[in-house]
């Protein structure tokens, strides 16, 4: 499958030390210094990784009728809308007269028009250009000419993508079998029920390899390895854009919980099988999506720096769990806040070492197979300029189950 093409400039870290990134599982080291701690590297990442790629901004069901939201994505402002009609919408978050921002990232209005506050220009949620007031520019000017600058948007499974510079492959091809993959967990019909923000003080890339492995699991997750066994993982052959696969459930488990016990309701088209089963899927560049058989959680990462992340996590339920009496998100997120918390130290304590002068590249297990899949995507686009669906790994050695 083709990849994700941008400009083919490589990235500001030692090819050579690359080399080692690339080399087979059981011979690779992790990724370079560089890549975790340089403000080069991590501004290369925003323009080729984020504004070259499809990156996730948010739940499509977040933006209501007639409201307006002002998101990051890469090196961009998106100002995203809902019309009267229902219809979703996706803009730069500049107004076409003097350039100011029409709203700050992370603000939220719900009003039938965007006005400007520099000069109180004013758009349709449409993005069309509906007062200018107290401007003359003269008799040829052209309302219809000066409508917001439209960025490429598309929703997929009830998640808002967008592709800042405008150049991605489509969609559905950037994402390969993913929607095979999930499409039974229904993910487009789930209502959020929760959601936690946390600002983590390491490197985005450490979160993700973090995630992508459970050999930390018996030295800092306890309560995990009470539901789920933490060397039954195994990878899914992808064909898009990210990486990962099911672990299991112990046998007294349900779904993961603190006792193991769900207090919502079973997705109704899991087979018996996924019922058993976690799958967790690491989708390129910044979105963590983890299948239960009650609920799904995402981690949304947006880079705030080299050595800082902001991710926002939320927990969607089916709306006929939600609306069954007493029901409460909480068994879920309270297992996974402390999951979370246990993981952002561990990758804290991470993002302070590969700061070191003493930092030297380790080599990866087998059973870290995932996590080599990611690093070797990050080394050949940085290599390329581009990024590439991981290749399927076979774990010398201590091969993870299957």
């Amino acid at each position: 499958m083709a990849g994700t093409v941008s400009s083919p400039s490589r990235a500001p870290v030692d090819p050579a030390e690359l080399a080692r990134t690339l080399a087979p599982l059981g011979q690779a080291h992790i990724l370079p210094r560089a890549a975790y701690i340089d403000p080069g590297v991590a501004a290369w990442e925003l323009e080729h990784f984020f504004d070259a790629t499809w990156v996730v901004v948010g739940r499509s069901q977040a933006i209501a009728s007639g409201s307006q939201r002002a998101v990051r994505a890469g090196t961009e402002q998106v100002l995203l809308t809902r019309d009267a009609d229902g219809q979703l919408h996706a803009f730069f978050d500049v107004c076409r007269h003097r350039g100011h921002e029409l709203l700050p990232v992370g603000a939220e209005v719900r009003k039938r028009a965007i006005k400007c506050p520099y000069h109180a220009w004013a758009y349709g949620l449409d993005g069309s250009l509906r007062a200018a007031p107290r401007f003359d520019g003269g008799r040829d000017f052209d309302p219809g000419q000066f409508g917001l600058v439209p960025i490429r948007m598309q929703e997929w499974h009830g998640w808002i993508f967008v592709n800042p510079d405008g150049h991605a492959e489509p969609l559905d091809q950037y994402l390969g079998n993913l929607g095979e993959l999930v499409q039974d967990w229904e993910p487009e019909r789930l209502v959020v029920a929760e959601r936690h923000d946390y600002e983590v003080a390491a490197n985005w890339k450490l979160i993700v390899e973090n995630y992508h492995e459970c050999y930390h699991c018996p030295s800092i997750h306890p309560e995990l390895c009470r539901v789920s066994p933490p060397d039954s993982s195994r990878d899914l052959v992808a064909q898009g854009m990210f990486a990962g696969g099911p672990m299991l459930l112990m046998d007294h488990a349900e779904t993961m919980s603190l006792d193991g016990r769900s207090l919502g309701r079973p997705l109704p088209r899991l087979d018996p099988q996924r019922l058993r089963e976690v799958h967790y899927f690491g989708v390129f560049p910044n979105l963590l999506i983890s299948l239960h058989p009650d609920y799904v959680m995402t981690h949304r990462l947006e880079p705030l720096g080299p050595g800082r992340s902001r991710i926002e996590c939320e927990w969607l339920f089916a709306p006929e769990a939600i609306a069954t009496q007493g029901f409460s998100p909480t068994y879920a997120a309270e297992f996974w806040d402390i999951t979370n918390r246990e993981d952002w130290d561990a990758c804290e304590a991470v993002q302070r070492g590969v700061s070191s002068r003493g930092f030297r590249p380790g080599p990866l297990a087998g059973r870290e197979s995932t996590v080599y899949q990611f690093d070797t995507m990050i080394a050949r686009g940085y290599l390329l300029g581009r990024v590439h669906p991981p290749e399927p790994v076979d774990p010398p050695g201590e091969a993870r189950p299957g």
